[in-house]
């Protein structure tokens, strides 16, 4: 089985005014490839330490990470940072649009950050465009937008490099009913399109849409619970 993501016996300790916070307790976490995971928990749960972890934006005190074929447990930060320009879509709830651009511009940024916005690649930025139904709003700014379509933008721009997994942090937290409705049936078909996703969220409904669901609870898995292909 390939696998998207593993993680082993994963700890975070945080010292902080002279005490220790142990954020994760030894987490155990496989994502194969095509899965679509869901991780919830209250606050404090470990949810946020622990997509920090899998996105390559911090360093475990202990245990192992494997993205893909790679062990990135003790990758340095240079390292680390080309793994999340080219292997990680990252969708966040508050999209993190740069506003000066356009919505093709915007959905440009991973490439142009890795030196290789050719031809081919801003046709791939404009397909893509078209694939979140954004095809006619090329030239728009973020705030012309909705914040639904705003969240398409950064869907788009989070599959441009073809990621090994999209992680969503909150994906609908900023939007109403009928917009997170439409989001989560993008995400959704992304992921019947082969697409690994990895998405944090507080919101039952939202949660139940995902394949499995794995709950934190105090630094701890609680439960991982395969809920049904789709």
């Amino acid at each position: 089985m390939q696998y998207a993501a593993r993680c082993e016996a994963l700890t975070r300790e945080y010292h902080l005014d002279g005490g220790t916070v142990r954020a994760l307790r030894g987490v155990d976490l496989d994502v194969p490839a095509g899965d679509f995971v869901a991780i919830m928990g209250a606050s404090g749960s470990g949810k946020s330490t622990l997509l920090n972890l899998v996105g390559c934006l911090d360093h475990p005190t202990s245990g192992r990470i494997r993205l893909g074929e790679e062990d990135i447990t003790r990758a340095d930060d240079d390292r680390l940072s080309e793994i999340r320009a080219s292997s990680i879509g990252f969708v966040f709830q508050s999209y993190n649009l740069i506003p000066q651009l356009t919505v093709l511009e915007n959905i440009e940024v991973p490439l142009y950050y890795q030196g290789k916005l050719g031809a081919t690649d801003r046709n791939r930025c404009r397909e893509l465009a078209d694939q979140v139904g954004l095809g006619d709003r090329l030239g728009h700014r973020p705030t012309q937008l909705s914040g639904g379509q705003q969240q398409r933008v950064a869907i788009a721009r989070s599959l441009v490099n073809d990621p090994y997994f999209m992680l969503a942090d909150e994906p609908t937290g900023n939007l109403d009913s009928a917009t997170t409705e439409d989001i989560l049936n993008l995400i959704d078909s992304l992921n019947r399109e082969g697409k690994t996703i990895i998405m944090v969220t507080h919101e039952p409904d939202v949660g139940r849409r995902a394949k499995r669901i794995v709950r934190l609870r105090d630094g701890m898995v609680q439960s991982d619970e395969r809920v049904g292909d789709r």
